[in-house]
Formats: structure tokens, C-alpha cells, sequence
């Protein structure tokens, strides 16, 4: 069952901006952490990011570091990836999930069910 619905996906320019939502279909403190992952074409889908439930804590992989921010609207039940400066790089299908492992270093694999993701198109 199909657990998050994300959106705001678009074609941007290299250098331009991209805010991408993760709706949540229940309540997101239920989540211990909620994390984006990215598939790029021809590539395995990553983890690039992810939230905390209790306290907010973050972690960006190292290619996003800096570009990107995430946050949560807990009133609205959405976490929100902010990406800023985008590259070529960062094409590709974005999804969110639950993590059980989520900290400054690290995070961890999806888990529960996949929805179908966001679409990310960097080009000029």
C-alpha cells in the first residue's frame, strides 16, 4: 500500500530551483524518518536525503550537500526537498519513503511500499 504521493517534479534550467512534496497518506510522526531517493536513468536509485520525525534531524548525500534542503510541514503532513543551484546530474525520478535509519552520516534503505515517484528534468 502505497504510503507517500510525490509531486512538483518539472524540467528546470541548470542553475534553477525545484521544490518537490511528499504527502504523507497518514500521519508523518508515525515514520521514524521519511527519505528521497533519486533513479537516475540507467543508474540504481540512491538515497539522497532524509528527515527525522522527532527532531527534525538531516542528512544530504554528498552531491546534494548544500544545494538541496528538506523539511517537514508537520501540519500539512508533507516533507519538502528544496533544490537549488541544479545540475544535469541531478535528473531523474525522485521518490519518498520511510527510513528506519536517518542521521547526519547516514541513512538507510526504503522501506514499505514505493509510489511512482516525481520526474526531474535538468536541461537547458
Amino acid at each position: 500500500q502505497v504510503q507517500f504521493v510525490e509531486s512538483g517534479g518539472d524540467l528546470a534550467q541548470p542553475g534553477g530551483s525545484l521544490r518537490l512534496s511528499c504527502a504523507a497518506l497518514s500521519l508523518t510522526s508515525r515514520y521514524y524518518a521519511i527519505g528521497w531517493f533519486r533513479q537516475a536513468p540507467g543508474k540504481e536509485r540512491e538515497g539522497i536525503s532524509c528527515i527525522k520525525s522527532s527532531d527534525g534531524t538531516t542528512y544530504y548525500e554528498d552531491s546534494v550537500k548544500g544545494r538541496f534542503t528538506l523539511s517537514r510541514d508537520v501540519a500539512k503532513n508533507t516533507v519538502i526537498l528544496e533544490m537549488r543551484n541544479l545540475k544535469s546530474e541531478d535528473t531523474g525520478v525522485y521518490f519518498c519513503v520511510a527510513v528506519l535509519t536517518c542521521n547526519p552520516t547516514t541513512m538507510g534503505r526504503g522501506r514499505g511500499s514505493w509510489g511512482q515517484g516525481t520526474q526531474v528534468i535538468v536541461s537547458s
